[in-house]
């Protein structure tokens, strides 16, 4: 069907009229015209199909644990804009309030978000400071040169450019400055600097909030790669056995079966499956028949084996943030696997496998394939997802897709697929699920257990 190239208010609403679908209706950043779009939804699938070609999934919540560091670096900038680093002083975020609206959607919605609810508590003097320590921080000691290139510009557009000529700041650009250097720089630069930043709009505000953000998550993520993940666990999380990323319960199962890699050994991890079905719903009252679910499991094992499914990983994090992640991630897997109660042979060829997340992944989609403006809940980023699988618009009703967050779902509909599954963890219970067909609180083993992830 052709539709005409420019449409008044009566034509638009009539074409809209004439598609027999839900729409959503996605708020742009604050800096973004128009202010909302209207983005059609693939129809919801319920029904099982005869047979998948891929799986699309989120990392953050979906995959792995690594929302709590985001939330986390969030809450953070918070307590650095408004001066209330100490809990006492500010509990932190709150639950009910704020996580729905910082999780599943672009860094920017998020920021925007926490700037105007937390407007009156911000302290303009801490606001300037903590910018210039997080740009420094940033120029001189981060890893991501995106980023790099992202806070220059803030730099220069919130008014203290000079700064970057400064024979200082150039000398340490050079090398990585000891941390007796870097402390000395940002306390001359917040001196010199900090009177001249211009945060008179909200946009400057939010620019340099998300440059604050992105120093602690980018912090984290630098002793990650040093290996000091489970010291910062320790420091970071409330429960201490956990490790600081980790896959979320059933994830290693799950891409071992449907890349065709476990074929009939998934019966002998089966119980392992029904053992992180309750980790990861913990009220379920299910008392699953063991013998019934290894048959079932089995079937679907060695469809797999014959037929493995196109994966692809979809996160609005970076790509220098989603490798770190994903790396981490893959090393606990091969803990993991190393203790399934499988065959030598398979075990190896597993671990082989798992011993790279690329070897696993068949897309590997971040917000570094997009831009910050077109993020979740916008369809960018699966639909790229999609065209990297070669999935044509014919097959896209035989494609699972698996999110954690209202946005992430409505992403996946605006993408065209109708099979989308929510699998919701603590921090996203809140969130109105609406666009997703499925809702799993069982996560991954759940949709194989219960659900024969949704094959005939």
């Amino acid at each position: 069907m052709s539709y005409k190239k420019f449409a008044n208010n009566n034509e638009a609403a009539k074409i809209i009229k004439n598609n027999d679908t839900e729409y959503a209706v996605i708020q742009n950043p604050a800096y973004i015209f128009p202010e909302i779009e209207i983005s059609p939804l693939a129809k919801t699938i319920a029904e099982p199909a005869d047979s998948l070609v891929a799986v699309v999934m989120d990392m953050d919540g979906t995959t792995t644990t690594t929302e709590e560091i985001c939330i986390h670096s969030l809450e953070y900038m918070v307590r650095r804009i408004t001066n209330r680093m100490d809990k006492n002083t500010w509990a932190g975020l709150d639950h009910v309030r704020d996580y729905p609206h910082i999780i599943g959607n672009s860094t920017t919605k998020h920021v925007e978000y926490l700037i105007n609810t937390y407007k009156s508590f911000i302290d303009d003097k801490s606001l300037r400071s903590s910018f210039i320590q997080a740009a420094l921080w940033t120029l001189l000691i981060g890893q991501d040169e995106s980023r790099k290139r992202d806070v220059t510009e803030n730099v220069i557009n919130l008014g203290i450019g000079n700064l970057l000529s400064e024979k200082k700041f150039l000398s340490l650009a050079s090398s990585v400055p000891d941390a007796k250097e870097f402390e000395a720089v940002v306390k001359a630069y917040t001196k010199k600097y900090s009177g001249l930043i211009n945060t008179d709009s909200f946009e400057n505000i939010v620019r340099a909030a998300i440059d604050i953000y992105y120093q602690r998550y980018h912090e984290i993520l630098v002793e990650v790669t040093k290996g000091n993940a489970d010291k910062l666990a320790k420091e970071l999380l409330a429960d201490k056995t956990k490790h600081l990323i980790e896959p979320l319960p059933g994830v290693g199962i799950f891409l071992a079966m449907v890349k065709g890699l476990l074929g009939d050994e998934i019966v002998n991890i089966s119980d392992l499956l029904v053992k992180q079905y309750h980790q990861k719903n913990p009220a379920a009252t299910d008392d699953f028949n063991l013998k019934q679910v290894s048959k079932k499991l089995l079937r679907l094992s060695r469809m797999f084996e014959q037929n493995p499914l196109k994966v692809a990983v979809v996160t609005s994090s970076i790509y220098y943030e989603a490798n770190i992640v994903l790396s981490e991630v893959f090393r606990v897997l091969l803990s993991e696997v190393k203790s399934w109660n499988i065959s030598t042979q398979r075990k190896k060829k597993i671990i082989k496998v798992f011993s790279g997340y690329k070897n696993v992944y068949d897309g590997f989609v971040t917000a570094s394939d997009s831009n910050e403006i077109r993020l979740k809940p916008h369809r960018d980023l699966y639909s790229i997802a999609l065209h990297k699988l070669a999935i044509s618009r014919d097959d896209f009703t035989r494609v699972v897709g698996f999110e954690d967050s209202e946005s992430g779902t409505i992403s996946i509909r605006t993408a065209g697929i109708g099979r989308c599954v929510a699998v919701p963890f603590a921090q996203t219970a809140g969130h109105n699920l609406h666009a997703a067909a499925f809702i799993s609180y069982g996560g991954l083993p759940e949709v194989l257990l219960k659900h024969n992830l949704f094959i005939k």
